[in-house]
């Protein structure tokens, strides 16, 4: 079922994308795909989600902390698509705008790899 614009809410394992500026830093910047973790209730009732940002840099074909998950969407049909699981963030998605992307959800497996990568880092399981 496709919700529309004013009933729609990030759920988890959702795709979506979201402004990232301001950043300092390493941080990313910019619109980027951004992976939700968060469940719809959450997401919905604090106006903030989190989750990992998604690029398609290259270079992180050897960060031991992304998770390729397949070729992007859109534009760079040619390119991977990396979760960095070494950032995770919250972010208010409304004052954002931000919209679901066209890739709509990650399938389980590589949703399954990205939780297991985060907790490599993060040890909450």
């Amino acid at each position: 079922m496709v919700e529309t614009a004013s009933l729609w809410r990030p759920d988890r394992q959702e795709i979506i994308w979201i402004d990232c500026n301001p950043q300092v830093g390493k941080e990313m910047r910019d619109v980027h795909p951004f992976l939700v973790l968060s469940p719809r209730i959450f997401n919905d009732k604090t106006s903030l989600v989190i989750g990992l940002p998604m690029t398609t840099a290259t270079y992180n074909a050897d960060n031991p902390f992304a998770v390729a998950v397949g070729k992007a969407d859109g534009r760079k049909t040619n390119k991977i698509s990396y979760v960095l699981c070494h950032q995770p963030k919250s972010f208010d998605w409304r004052l954002r705008a931000a919209k679901p992307h066209s890739q709509g959800k990650l399938n389980d497996a590589f949703f399954a790899q990205v939780i297991e990568r985060l907790n490599q880092i993060i040890q909450l399981a």
